[in-house]
């Protein structure tokens, strides 16, 4: 919060926000799961059909992997700085004015973890019925959302174990993959060294094009800043899980995309949506397809789980701040935000079952941009602001590192102008709809504030 925030006692709800029981690991696994969904198993074929160089499209990995590491910087930065939970609610808050921390709140606690669960929930359906025929997508959506939420329902410490042990086999699941592509898969007449054709592949309309959908993929990385409140020694730890899951998460992508193209012809995935099940039958065979399949179920459930964890963070923190929110900061003895939890889900659910989630994400896909993109630039405002604000972790390669993250998300922000005005100005609308919000908690007295 500003430095003029009012320090009277908290409420009886607010020590939950004090409970530190979440390790760097533990961080480390919830950024992981939240970064890898489906977007790296279906991004590849509308590359290779306008790109078909496998080092220029390896490079479109690496070059989106190196803005979300730059992103991943700066918010270490700010993480360290004011180690409460919230995210991009709690930096816009503290480096601007409570009330753009409270659109950028408003849009998270609403639909911006709501909506990608929903199509996590849904993806995982579509899956789950091509490795068990005649499987309902929609109630399987339902079982595992609201499945998910009861784990994190019953404590904090059993959804860490949860989350560590579903990162876990993920990782395990991808390198296994990995692995037995380079071991097993036929290889392809294909050279990852650069060409002479590949400058102009990369300074292509297709490649920046790409480039928005690839941080896409890698969104995420910013994923344990939003339960800073509850992770112990976050002056060190939230750096440390920050930059670790961005460069796992990196590697990961980088070597997975090397596998497709090195075990399956460009033609057959050029236009194709399901890369991940055409790479398996080109590794495996016929069963390769249930193979991949099976794969990116268990990796979805690390993800749902992931997003399940930290959007109610949000919510909890916002009723903290402000009392027309309060009944959705209670918590339980252990910190559980539940009524944030339940409220969650309940959108979850509302989204599923109107199957509206993909119009809200195109929605709000600029709004979370420009989110991230005001947090990165406060590093920049802050370091002329508050020049002696204490700092335990410092960017690493300042000013450069900040201005290319925000150089690649404001391209990313021009071209969703461009290309979708109507979605990204109706996001806008959803995300100025909590200025009343606003306004109506700030109408009523603060009883508490952290």
């Amino acid at each position: 919060m500003t430095s003029s925030a009012s320090t009277s006692a908290p409420s009886s709800k607010a020590p939950a926000l004090n409970i530190r029981t979440v390790s760097t690991m533990t961080a480390v696994a919830l950024a992981v799961a939240d970064m890898i969904g489906i977007g790296v198993f279906t991004s590849l074929g509308f590359q290779v059909k306008d790109i078909p160089s496998a080092f220029s499209v390896l490079m479109l990995w690496i070059v989106g992997g190196a803005a979300a590491l730059c992103g991943a910087l700066s918010y270490a930065e700010l993480s360290a700085a004011f180690p409460r939970s919230g995210g991009e609610y709690n930096f816009l808050t503290r480096i601007y004015h409570p009330a753009i921390g409270f659109l950028a709140g408003w849009i998270s606690a609403t639909v911006g973890f709501s909506a990608p669960i929903a199509l996590a929930a849904m993806a995982f359906g579509v899956y789950f019925k091509g490795v068990v025929p005649g499987s309902s997508p929609l109630l399987l959506g339902l079982a595992v959302a609201w499945l998910i939420t009861f784990v994190h329902l019953s404590g904090v410490k059993h959804s860490a174990n949860f989350q560590n042990i579903s990162t876990l086999i993920k990782a395990a699941l991808i390198v296994g993959l990995i692995i037995a592509g380079l071991a097993f898969g036929e290889p392809q007449p294909i050279s990852f060294a650069p060409s002479a054709s590949d400058m102009s592949y990369m300074t292509s309309a297709p490649f920046a094009v790409s480039l928005v959908f690839v941080m896409y993929a890698y969104s995420g990385w910013n994923a344990a800043t939003y339960i800073a409140g509850e992770i112990r020694d976050p002056a060190t730890s939230l750096p440390r899980a920050i930059i670790a899951a961005t460069l796992i998460v990196v590697a990961l992508y980088v070597a997975l995309n090397a596998v497709f193209l090195y075990t399956t012809p460009i033609e057959a995935m050029a236009g194709q949506l399901d890369i991940g099940l055409i790479a398996g039958k080109h590794i495996f065979g016929d069963v390769g397809g249930r193979i991949v399949g099976a794969l990116i179920c268990i990796g979805l459930i690390s993800s749902i789980s992931a997003m399940t964890w930290i959007g109610p963070r949000v919510t909890m923190t916002m009723g903290i701040d402000h009392p027309l929110l309060a009944p959705l900061s209670q918590t339980s003895r252990d910190g559980v935000p539940t009524t944030a939890l339940l409220v969650q889900i309940a959108i979850v659910t509302i989204l599923l079952m109107t199957q509206s989630f993909e119009a809200v994400l195109d929605v709000i896909q600029f709004s979370l941009t420009l989110c991230s993109f005001l947090a990165v630039l406060g590093v920049i405002v802050l370091r002329a602001k508050e020049p002696g604000l204490t700092r335990p972790y410092r960017t690493w390669g300042y000013p450069l590192t900040p201005f290319i993250f925000l150089g690649v998300t404001g391209f990313m922000m021009y071209h969703l102008i461009a290309e979708r005005p109507l979605q990204s100005l109706a996001g806008l609308a959803i995300m100025l709809a909590g200025l009343g919000v606003y306004a109506l908690s700030q109408s009523r007295p603060l009883t508490a504030r952290i």
